[in-house]
């Protein structure tokens, strides 16, 4: 049996799996995060662990096991990130997290030392404020006193690791997700560590996604309800991580979109993928030698969370009933559009300045428009990285859809109707991440055989074919939706810098 944990923004997500690859039981256990002005976005290190350890033993209950059965414990977690620990590897302040934009103006001198493209040719990214180095380089330079208890800089699922075995490794995903490591020479880039005015004694070691670094202590075994002595194998960041649960193994598995808080268009490929306008980042894959060129918007599934509370707060079936609003509604058709810009923007404007806006609006416009605008806007949004890929050689004819947000078919018959590729939802939409850190952890402790074991965890249940009229007049309005935001991106920096125009 192996245990795997899916460390999320709004929670941790957990399966038990057996090792012929059946799901035998799942949880949920949800902790919170704290927004707020200026960019700030972060959550209590001990939160999380509470809620793995709450998770094991309600597995383990669940599953009605012993926890000797238990023959690994892996991990995907949330990437980006910054948990700074001290030498008794206890958090030093809340981890920043990867919605975090506090840090543009250290981002901005970095930029300035090393230069945008010698950054993106190094690490497969731009440099931006939602990526770790410059997080870092914040705190050095406005918690002073806090940084100097810092002995190292872990990512969320390593520091679980660590809770469990006491040892301090991180992987090339998430180490990809730093903007502090070189994909060529796969290791941690000295050239950006030094840029940033950092010491490379902060970053962790590298190891192989599939490594067990260590087993269960019997201190963590007393919390956690697991045994003494189970291995536990670090696995990877939640973007490649799904990829894997996703199927997508290598360049001839397709594409997959994910939709969770933050969402995403990814594909397997045996090198990064350097686009030459910037608009996507290649994270290494969990699988060794593989990579996973992505593009991220900032709220995907966060923008229809928002709207869906925003338009029937203290209603528990809001979701259903503003889906079916909108169903039968227009948005784009009708002139209305929705920038999903509520955390700012990485992909493709990399613009935390970035501001969420309707665009349109009339007086006939109802909550059913609205909702439709919504969703109409993270298609777009995320079709201009697919556009990156098919930009730069890639070929997609049809993309798996993973996360919550793939439960509704109206939104996979509008992602298909604005790619134009059939776009397909999986039996286990909402376990893609936690299956892959299953399939990652049986293949280090060689229950699996390779990889392609995860393709007997799930199957694609529904498919939803283009319109080609609809996918023909999309087309036009994809364009208005771009040219909105340039339209307006002036003014969004003119508000993040206090420049904004004023009225006569």
């Amino acid at each position: 049996m192996i245990i795997s944990h899916d460390l999320g923004t709004t929670g941790n997500k957990a399966t038990l799996v057996s090792n012929d690859g059946t799901m035998v039981a799942s949880v949920s256990v949800g902790y919170d995060a704290d927004f707020g002005p200026g960019g700030r976005a972060q959550q209590n290190p001990h939160d999380w662990w509470e809620a793995m350890a709450t998770a094991n033993r309600l597995l383990l209950e669940k599953g009605g096991i012993a926890n000797t059965e238990i023959d690994a414990v892996s991990f995907s977690g949330q990437m980006m990130g910054v948990v700074p620990v001290n030498g008794a590897g206890e958090p030093v302040r809340p981890a920043m997290i990867w919605a975090d934009t506090r840090s543009g103006a250290q981002c901005d001198s970095l930029i300035e030392r090393i230069g945008m493209e010698r950054a993106y040719a190094i690490t497969g990214h731009r440099l931006n404020p939602t990526y770790s180095l410059s997080k870092i380089m914040w705190l050095r330079d406005t918690e002073p006193e806090v940084f100097a208890t810092i002995d190292s800089v872990l990512q969320a699922k390593d520091y679980l690791a660590y809770r469990l075995t006491g040892v301090r490794v991180t992987d090339p995903s998430d180490a990809s997700s730093t903007n502090a490591y070189d994909q060529a020479a796969q290791g941690w880039s000295h050239e950006l560590i030094e840029a940033a005015g950092l010491s490379a004694s902060l970053f962790p070691e590298i190891v192989e996604s599939t490594t067990v670094v260590g087993t269960v202590t019997a201190a963590a075994a007393r919390e956690t309800g697991l045994a003494v002595g189970t291995p536990v194998v670090i696995g990877g960041g939640d973007g490649p991580m799904a990829a894997l649960g996703a199927g997508i193994i290598d360049a001839s598995s397709g594409a997959y979109a994910y939709l969770g808080s933050s969402s995403w268009v990814s594909l397997s490929s045996d090198e990064p993928l350097h686009d030459p306008l910037m608009r996507s980042m290649t994270f290494n894959h969990v699988i060794p030698g593989r990579f996973v060129p992505t593009a991220t918007m900032q709220a995907g599934g966060a923008s229809l969370q928002w709207v869906t509370q925003l338009l029937s707060p203290n209603n528990d079936d809001r979701f259903a009933e503003l889906l079916g609003a909108a169903a039968s509604s227009t948005a784009s058709e009708d002139g209305l559009f929705f920038l999903p810009h509520l955390l700012g923007e990485r992909s493709p404007y990399w613009n935390p300045q970035a501001r969420a806006a309707f665009v349109g609006m009339l007086m006939h416009h109802d909550r059913g428009n609205l909702t439709r605008a919504v969703l109409e806007g993270i298609a777009f949004n995320l079709n201009t990285g697919l556009r990156a890929f098919i930009d730069n050689g890639s070929t997609i004819s049809s993309i798996d859809a993973i996360g919550g947000a793939a439960h509704s078919n109206l939104l996979l018959d509008i992602f298909a109707d604005v790619w134009g590729v059939p776009v397909a939802a999986r039996n286990l939409v909402d376990e893609a991440n936690a299956i892959g850190a299953a399939v990652v952890a049986g293949v280090g402790v060689g229950i699996f055989d390779g990889f392609e074991a995860v393709h007997g965890f799930s199957s694609r249940t529904v498919v939803r074919e283009p319109d080609r009229a609809n996918h023909a007049r999309y087309g036009g309005e994809y364009l208005t939706f771009m040219d909105a935001y340039r339209r307006l991106e002036p003014w969004f920096d003119g508000l993040g810098s206090g420049t904004a125009p004023q009225p006569a």
